[in-house]
């Protein structure tokens, strides 16, 4: 297991399905296991990604940095990052609240790792570039 799959918690379900890779994304003040009661409708289909955002969850306390996390740009970062450990791409991302807005930053710099962004509930506005 690398560190970014340490860090985050991250669980892989299944195998290579006939539809790819599915990965889910938590809301805010939830953690992977909001997911529990679809995962087990997904994996027949689906290689299906779990984690958890920095903070949330059992993530690991030592890798949280202010700085980072102070924007939800550090928190694409960590998503791109767990995508490419993983070598997953392109994927469906389905992302609910916060994870919503998270999956569309880090789409815009590597839309090529995802398919489909599937917005649940999703944080109703986010600048880039507040001012």
């Amino acid at each position: 297991m690398g560190i970014v799959e340490a860090a985050h918690n991250v669980r892989v379900i299944g195998r290579e399905g006939e539809r790819g890779t599915i990965v889910l994304a938590h809301g805010f003040g939830t953690d992977q296991s909001v997911w529990k009661h679809l995962v087990p409708h997904l994996v027949e289909d689906y290689r299906v990604v779990l984690f958890d955002n920095m903070g949330a969850g059992t993530t690991n306390p030592d890798y949280f940095d202010f700085d980072r996390y102070a924007t939800l740009e550090g928190y694409a970062l960590d998503l791109l990052a767990i995508l490419e450990e993983l070598r997953i791409g392109p994927c469906i991302l389905v992302g609910h609240s916060v994870s919503a807005v998270i999956g569309a930053i880090a789409s815009i710099s590597r839309p090529d790792l995802f398919t489909k962004i599937v917005m649940l509930s999703a944080s109703p506005r986010y600048s880039l570039n507040p001012t």
